[in-house]
């Protein structure tokens, strides 16, 4: 390039910055967006790569309320793997099927006695009987065994569980409440026993490992259990009539009342689930 053309080459260029200096009125908003190029293209990126690193509080919060739930439920012996099932064969084969029937369905469940204590129970159903089974599923031995002839059931209510006006405890959920002897009303001892056993109905709610999986929903079902026990027990009553004894089965939807007011012994043992069979470090319940 000659230096004639060089002069003109930056003569053109002052002219153009002197024509564009002599505007009344910059270009603000193309300035502003200049500068801002970098930031706005930096910005969302660094937002975007915290909100994928960094959870919520309120995820972490639910992510360690599941974690210990998961732990607390592992502690339950029933949730060994096997368990279930060779305490389920056992109670099986201490049913005669000639004289209790074949079994018609299995149940895990709760008992609440008279003093609102919690008991694990495995519940069979029959084709003549209700087996309330106590199991020790830390040894897989039944150490109990209460045998309700079907046709002896007159009422089951179901429905949330309620105290006495004065009473100092409480119970959430819902439970069954199965009658034999609607005309037998327990005796003023028998009320304050704890360790009373002569009760003409028993209380059954939920198990705590319900929400463990889908098998153990279906066998802690309390609705569904309502239902077949009331089927079988209709079939047990047209079946096998008892003598002087109205037939049939009453089913309410009702509270449940619990005639319990201080309950000291069951909040302790309802808390650290005594009734159960438990993992408690080098010691089983």
């Amino acid at each position: 390039m000659s230096e004639k053309e060089e002069g003109s080459f930056k003569a053109v260029q002052l002219d153009q910055s002197t024509a564009e200096s002599t505007k009344p009125e910059p270009e603000v908003p193309q300035a502003h967006k200049n500068e801002a190029d970098p930031a706005s293209i930096q910005a969302p990126e660094t937002v975007e790569r915290s909100s994928d690193t960094v959870s919520s509080p309120a995820a972490q919060g639910g992510r360690w309320t599941s974690t210990v739930e998961q732990f607390k439920l592992k502690r339950f012996f029933v949730l060994r793997p096997g368990t279930l099932d060779h305490a389920i064969e056992d109670i099986k084969a201490m049913v005669n099927p000639k004289d209790d029937g074949d079994v018609q369905s299995v149940w895990l469940m709760a008992e609440i006695d008279h003093w609102n204590n919690e008991k694990e129970r495995l519940v069979l159903i029959t084709e003549k009987l209700l087996l309330i089974c106590k199991y020790d599923f830390i040894m897989l031995n039944c150490e109990q065994i209460h045998r309700v002839p079907l046709n002896f059931i007159d009422r089951i209510t179901y429905g949330a569980f309620s105290f006495p006006p004065r009473s100092l405890l409480k119970r959430e959920g819902e439970g069954v409440r199965l009658f034999w002897d609607r005309l037998r009303e327990p005796s003023f001892a028998a009320r304050w026993n704890p360790f009373s056993v002569d009760y003409p109905y028993t209380t059954l709610t939920y198990h705590p490992v319900r929400n463990a999986n889908d098998k153990l929903s279906r066998i802690c079902e309390i609705h569904t259990f309502r239902e077949q026990l009331t089927a079988a027990a209709q079939k047990a009553h047209a079946q096998n009539p008892v003598p002087g004894k109205a037939n049939g089965v009453l089913v309410l939807n009702q509270p449940i009342l619990i005639e319990a007011y201080v309950g000291i012994m069951s909040v302790i043992g309802n808390q650290n689930k005594l009734g159960y069979c438990l993992a408690r470090g080098n010691v089983g319940f």
